[in-house]
């Protein structure tokens, strides 16, 4: 059940508790939440408003916080308890999708004046020491929905009660009580669930243990899984957000290679960092060839080979382990995320290739 707030007013002999009203422009509520998204507790950066989304359809505000998660601000309006929902779920299944790209184009859209990385470093007073913005290498690793309203109905209470509690969805419902006292206007925050037990996603609460890494090989001209077998490599680009990761990995790290639409296919240590496609050999014969004079079912791995932001990067692999596209293995529950490279924190997923690739935990 919610927790409930109220307002007193002290004035000389005068004390009183205030009665709440409904706000009932919920529109002017959401504009409070642009100006400063703080309202909502935690530290944000609004990055659109009026979203369109695939389904066809407008999510209200979309937010980032200082480690790349994203947060999804649906308001009830009129709605009911089961469309709202319905509807943030729907929100959520789209936003997991985004990657850094999507959420620069999206602020591009909501914010003309300032440029995305900019406005972050801004807001949570992240840059590097050369001044640079601080943007987190694993941007979308998780999401949180929040529904906010100016009333909240038994009905939509359960159901937000019943997502978190039995299957960990990170959902709450945040209600605005609205004050009017000697010509002032006041808004108080009631939430259904206290903020410090809302559950959060797996990848959230487990901790690393400082060596596994999840790739995500977009297998296309580009780069090809069998290139990456038969040479001992990943490699990620034609873009600088699908390549940026790759340089969280270095020598030793182990690597769990999963292909999008296929499952994971491989397991390998890292014996090369990152480096550009142009620069990056391969024993043959023992000799060392560069990867581009290799024979080659990437037909486009040189592609913008002198362009260092859109160029392909590869990361040198020994293979423990691997299998080809027709055989790559998936469970449902396992780790999945559109990153290039991120740290491989789901127990689930490890224990299950674990078994799968005969290797040490």
């Amino acid at each position: 059940m919610p927790i409930e707030f109220g307002l007193w007013r002290i004035d000389n002999n005068d004390f009183r508790r205030l009665s709440s009203q409904r706000l009932t422009n919920e529109s002017r509520l959401e504009q409070l939440l642009v100006e400063d998204p703080n309202l909502l507790g935690s530290k944000l950066l609004i990055i659109g408003q009026q979203v369109h989304t695939a389904s066809g359809n407008r999510l209200d505000l979309l937010g980032i916080d200082v480690d790349g998660d994203l947060h999804i601000i649906e308001l009830k309006r009129d709605r009911t308890p089961r469309d709202v929902v319905a509807q943030a779920l729907d929100y959520a299944a789209w936003v997991r999708t985004l990657t850094y790209d999507d959420i620069v184009d999206l602020y591009n859209e909501f914010e003309t004046d300032h440029e995305f990385e900019t406005a972050f470093a801004e807001q949570f007073g992240a840059s590097r020491p050369d001044g640079a913005p601080d943007i987190p290498e694993d941007i979308n690793q998780s999401h949180s929905l929040t529904i906010v309203a100016s009333e909240l109905d038994g009905a939509t209470e359960r159901i937000i009660e019943y997502l978190a509690e039995e299957y960990s969805v990170p959902v709450n419902a945040v209600r605005f009580n609205y004050y009017e006292d000697d010509g002032r206007e006041y808004i108080g925050r009631t939430w259904l669930i206290d903020p410090q037990e809302t559950n959060e996603p797996p990848s959230k609460r487990e901790s690393w243990n400082g060596r596994d890494f999840y790739v995500s090989f977009g297998e296309g001209v580009h780069r090809s899984w069998r290139d990456a077998r038969q040479y001992g490599f990943i490699s990620g680009g034609q873009g600088e957000w699908y390549s940026r990761t790759l340089g969280q990995l270095s020598i030793d790290d182990r690597v769990f290679v999963h292909v999008p639409q296929h499952g994971y296919v491989g397991v390998g240590n890292v014996t090369q960092e990152k480096t550009p496609v142009t620069e990056f050999t391969v024993k043959i014969d023992g000799e060392d060839r560069p990867i581009l004079d290799c024979e080659l079912a990437a037909t486009a791995m040189d592609e913008n080979a002198a362009d260092p932001e859109l160029r392909e990067y590869v990361v040198g692999v020994e293979w423990i382990d691997t299998r080809p596209l027709n055989e790559a293995y998936w469970e449902t529950g396992m780790y999945a995320n559109q990153n290039t490279v991120t740290k491989l924190r789901n127990q689930f997923t490890l224990d299950r290739l674990s078994d799968t690739f005969q290797i040490d935990r």
